[in-house]
């Protein structure tokens, strides 16, 4: 089974579903949402498949999506709730670090960035304010985003993984997480020349100079979230 059976909704009650794949991390999110007044997780998830039908089956007030699923993609999640259900917003909740993914979540039609590193009175803040309509960022990237609109630069960061295109990132994750090529194809739903292909652009992005380096330098990102 991939979904919790969405719960029907509760009078006064705002519903949020969870999708992510770390049991421990949905248990300790709903207890700290199902401790605030007028909120109330309705379901879990922990693909993009099971959360769409979680969404269609529910209807939630907000979804919080984790971009690292079990053989999915949440930035894909994301873009797919856009599209389908663009009066649901998305709060993305990731370990990588926002310099990486925060600007990227936003582009795919997310309403906010949180950390894991913030699963206290942080991610509640963030729960409240895209639920009245707003967005959220930390200060850091709200400044960031600011000079980039007033200036019309890029947004200043200090990881070469910027320099990544969506996919190319998504086939990253895959590789730290030790996944084959044939996997990674299989998972993506491409073919085995296509991943190759992204493989070798990730390699000269990052100027890596063999699959073994490449493969480290991924697990390495993978276990703890940053690229410094």
């Amino acid at each position: 089974m991939t979904a919790t059976t969405p719960e029907p909704g509760q009078p006064g009650k705002t519903t949020i579903l969870i999708v992510d794949d770390h049991p421990m991390l949905r248990r300790g999110l709903t207890a700290l949402i199902d401790s605030e007044p007028g909120l109330a997780v309705c379901g879990e998830a922990f693909t993009c498949s099971a959360a769409l039908e979680a969404i269609d089956e529910s209807r939630p007030d907000l979804v919080i999506v984790d971009l690292a699923l079990s053989g999915s993609d949440g930035l894909d999640l994301v873009k797919d709730m856009k599209t389908r259900h663009p009066q649901i917003p998305a709060l993305v909740l990731s370990m990588h670090d926002e310099a990486v993914y925060a600007e990227r979540s936003l582009r795919a039609g997310a309403r906010g960035y949180v950390t894991k590193q913030q699963l206290d009175e942080t991610v509640l803040v963030a729960i409240r304010r895209v639920l009245a309509g707003e967005t959220y960022m930390s200060s850091k990237l709200e400044s960031q985003l600011a000079a980039k609109f007033v200036d019309g630069h890029t947004l200043a960061t200090d990881s070469p993984l910027e320099a990544l295109s969506d996919r190319e990132l998504q086939v990253f994750r895959l590789i730290g997480e030790g996944r084959s090529t044939r996997q990674i194809a299989e998972t993506l739903h491409l073919s085995i020349k296509t991943i190759e292909s992204h493989r070798e652009h990730i390699k000269d992005k990052l100027s890596l100079e063999s699959t073994a380096e490449l493969a480290q330098r991924a697990s390495q990102w993978v276990e703890t979230g940053s690229d410094r």
